[in-house]
């Protein structure tokens, strides 16, 4: 894919993968190349944000941000969804803001300021990410068969790949499905 070829509508990305504890086992120099590799194929196919998240519901290391060309990538080690969900709650009930859709997904989604068009999930296609509760409901998924220490730039490209061929419908029905 290039530049010019962008997927269409691909504005967040969101790759599920790993453990904790084998996200806290890279070192600063893995995390910076494994988070440049990505970015610079996410940022080839135009998408601004691309998060990274455990698949594991455990939580042991810290977040890390990097900008590579106008693609924000953030790795994010919160690995359950529902306590995510849970906290954004709360969050805004103390701030007494409203607790709506709206309000919510901003907390969950930042810093991007969108609902993940892709989550890319590592591993068998049988399971979802419990890392990925809201994510999942607006979302196109792409499941790769690989451990969390083999994801490449060129697994990346393969996803966007087949999401480029997709016809998203949002939720609602193939017109050619009675």
């Amino acid at each position: 894919m290039t530049q010019s070829d962008p997927s269409p509508g691909l504005r967040h990305v969101i790759v599920a993968g790993g453990r904790t504890d084998e996200w806290a086992s890279l070192g600063d120099q893995d995390w910076t190349t494994l988070l440049t590799d990505l970015g610079k194929v996410a940022d080839q196919v135009g998408a601004d944000w691309l998060t990274l998240r455990p698949w594991s519901e455990d939580s042991a290391s810290a977040s890390r941000q990097l900008v590579v060309g106008t693609c924000i990538v953030t790795a994010q080690p919160e690995g359950d969804g529902r306590a995510r969900v849970a906290a954004a709650v709360e969050a805004l009930r103390a701030a007494g803001r409203p607790i709506d859709e709206t309000s919510i997904s901003r907390l969950l989604n930042a810093p991007a300021d969108t609902d993940a068009d892709l989550v890319v999930a590592l591993g068998a296609p049988h399971s979802l990410p419990p890392s990925l509760v809201w994510e999942l409901a607006y979302s196109e998924l792409v499941f790769i068969d690989i451990a969390w220490r083999h994801l490449s730039a060129a697994h990346l490209e393969d996803a966007f790949v087949s999401y480029a061929h997709r016809h998203r419908r949002f939720g609602g029905l193939d017109p050619e499905i009675d």
